[in-house]
């Protein structure tokens, strides 16, 4: 079999109905959606399953609700088939489901940590204050060299570096619709995204040290799975560094295409996305089209894999 890595999606990948199939067809996706209903004290899995959308896409349940759809897939995957990753990478929030994977987080403490998470960024800047935007088929340096030029004494930086020609900004709102508005001058394209908070951002510090005070309650075990991270695009197999790594993420840019590169350069010729939607399977096509992708969101995605 082809070495492997488990890919974990982030923030956006979430839709209603996501994971119901698996809790009604296996039994440990089941048990992983009751264990995040009483981890949380309410129905999580309930909110999954029917909604509303406009509840899911609130941040402090959105990072739940995807990493308990993607552990589910996991637990269901690794039953179902006995895979074995070399190594494993979370988009944002994913990085705890890849540390899930990794051993390093129990399934409780992770679903615990991302709802408050979740809840210490949507609150860490005030609601229209804040912002992001995609700048599509621009070179990283550009993207930085523009950043720079129309913050205007704001913030203002990249936030996702995710494929070749696909960078996310994000800061003060005024300074990412400024970096939209000369980007479309210039016959290139950018888009704001509807989202609540400017994440990965230095807007973001405040929730990083609220984040920083609940983690030091929370035992880290030793890494059975490697796992890249995204603050380093380095491999960390050590468990002492993983709680500093997750509260400095929560500020800094998401450094998806060097660590999907690193991934390769270690002899990964297979990734597979684990949890809802293929964003992450898309970026890996574009980042190196010599790798074999694939996905597992539901029974056919399943059937699928050999």
């Amino acid at each position: 079999m082809k070495p492997m890595a488990f890919l974990f999606p982030g923030q956006g990948s979430q839709s209603v109905g996501m994971g119901k199939e698996l809790f009604e067809n296996f039994g440990q996706a089941r048990q992983v959606f009751e264990e995040a209903d009483d981890a949380l004290h309410f129905s999580i899995s309930k909110l999954c399953f029917e909604g509303p959308g406009e509840a899911l896409k609130l941040t402090e349940n959105t990072q739940p609700a995807i990493l308990t759809t993607s552990i589910a897939a996991l637990r269901v995957l690794q039953n179902e088939k006995g895979f074995i990753a070399q190594l494993a990478a979370g988009h944002s929030l994913g990085e705890y489901s890849a540390l899930v994977a990794s051993g390093a987080l129990t399934f409780g403490d992770a679903v615990r940590i991302v709802r408050l998470r979740g809840r210490f960024m949507q609150v860490a800047v005030p609601v229209g204050e804040g912002g992001m935007a995609a700048i599509l088929g621009m070179e990283q340096g550009e993207v930085e060299i523009l950043c720079k030029e129309v913050a205007g004494g704001e913030i203002l930086a990249p936030a996702n570096y995710n494929s070749p020609g696909q960078i996310v900004i994000s800061g003060h709102l005024k300074a990412v619709e400024r970096a939209v508005e000369v980007v479309n001058q210039k016959g290139k394209r950018a888009v704001l995204l509807p989202v609540s908070a400017p994440f990965h951002s230095a807007l973001m510090k405040g929730a990083g040290e609220r984040l920083a005070r609940e983690l030091e309650g929370i035992s880290i075990e030793d890494l059975k799975v490697p796992v890249v991270t995204n603050v380093e695009a380095e491999i960390n197999t050590l468990k002492e560094r993983v709680k500093n790594l997750l509260v400095t993420q929560v500020s800094s840019p998401v450094r998806w295409e060097e660590s999907m590169k690193r991934m390769v350069f270690e002899g990964i010729e297979r990734v597979l996305e684990i949890g809802p939607g293929k964003v992450l399977s898309g970026l890996m096509r574009r980042i190196d089209s010599n790798i074999e992708t694939g996905n597992i969101e539901d029974i056919h995605s399943l059937r699928k894999l050999s």
